[in-house]
């Protein structure tokens, strides 16, 4: 099937009681797991339309990986807790359970030769867990705010955090040593009416190729208690550290971009929410700043993922749907 961004289009939803707040495609693509504010993580298989409960958390479920070949899936919570699952039952069973922060954690990964979890939250810590048995290989201190999102890039050499206020830091998985810090001045705002921070590193991805990496959030914040201000991602060349492009819209939406993935198609997407505005669909080519196509969802999206195929998008919605788009031509009738 040809990739067609601008033919995007809803094929398939499943109405959940609760709010969502996470997404991700399992590795074969049969099936996306959410998290909910039901404190709990499910699994929607799509080809039977059944969904299965995941119990284990005690609070909301934000991070979400997988091990490449999909046997087991690590979930961090609010409640500061990682926990591995076993895919490989009919019902997925905790195989560990551990304390990994104090506080949120918000982002979890998964290294790319399945050796490593990575988690982050607001103990301002970055920590290397062992895939194979969870023990603590570890702690890579740097950051002064909470840290929002974690990414391994593809490589596998080095591993990228960034937090509230926007600042990256680049760290050698090896040693642990940080290599660098970046900084995306437009993902942050002190509001000083409010005395408030508002902003930071709601979203990242790297490019499968690892020479672009791209940080989404919200920019251009006019009121931090009601989180006005406009959806944002920034493009950033890995080797420079360098923006490459800014993507914004070219009519002023609200919101925070809340989920972003680069496709090898050479094309951004991003997905939007809140500060008043509905959720949409944004996507954009590599070098452009305004959008090629966007597209308005039924509500405001938390969360986005991109299938293993390249051809189909989750969104996490507020209204407790998961929606699944796909970027193709729909099928004559």
């Amino acid at each position: 099937m040809k990739i067609e961004p601008a033919k995007t289009h809803i094929v398939k939803q499943l109405k959940h009681g609760s709010p969502l707040i996470s997404c991700r495609f399992d590795p074969t693509g049969d099936a996306i797991f959410f998290g909910a504010e039901d404190s709990r993580v499910w699994r929607w298989h799509l080809a039977s339309n059944t969904k299965v409960e995941l119990s284990g958390h005690e609070s909301w479920v934000r991070g979400m990986a997988f091990h490449s070949e999909g046997h087991t899936l690590i979930t961090g919570g609010y409640d500061g807790q990682l926990i591995w699952w076993s895919l490989e039952e009919d019902k997925p069973v905790v195989k560990c359970k551990i304390a990994a922060h104090q506080g949120w954690v918000r982002a979890v990964a998964v290294s790319p030769d399945n050796q490593l979890i990575a988690s982050v939250g607001n103990d301002l810590v970055v920590r290397l867990w062992s895939f194979a048995d969870g023990s603590l290989v570890r702690e890579m201190r740097g950051h002064e705010s909470h840290i929002y999102n974690v990414a391994f890039h593809p490589g596998g050499k080095r591993l990228l955090s960034g937090d509230l206020k926007a600042n990256l830091l680049d760290w050698e998985v090896a040693t642990g040593k940080q290599q660098r810090q970046l900084s995306v001045k437009s993902l942050y705002k002190y509001d000083k009416g409010f005395m408030a921070d508002i902003g930071g590193t709601r979203a990242m991805a790297f490019s499968s190729d690892g020479k672009l990496v791209a940080c989404a959030g919200i920019t251009n914040v006019s009121n931090a208690f009601a989180g006005v201000g406009n959806p944002c991602v920034e493009l950033l060349e890995w080797e420079s550290g360098k923006q490459k492009v800014q993507h914004l819209t070219k009519k002023k939406l609200r919101g925070v971009a809340w989920g972003v993935v680069l496709h090898d198609q050479q094309f951004t997407v991003g997905v939007s929410g809140g500060g008043g505005s509905d959720g949409y669909l944004l996507f954009w080519k590599f070098d452009s700043k305004d959008e090629f196509h966007q597209m308005k969802l039924p509500n405001t999206a938390r969360d986005l993922a991109l299938s293993p195929t390249g051809h189909q998008l989750a969104i996490a919605h507020h209204d407790g749907h998961v929606r699944l788009a796909q970027m193709t031509a729909k099928k004559p009738a």
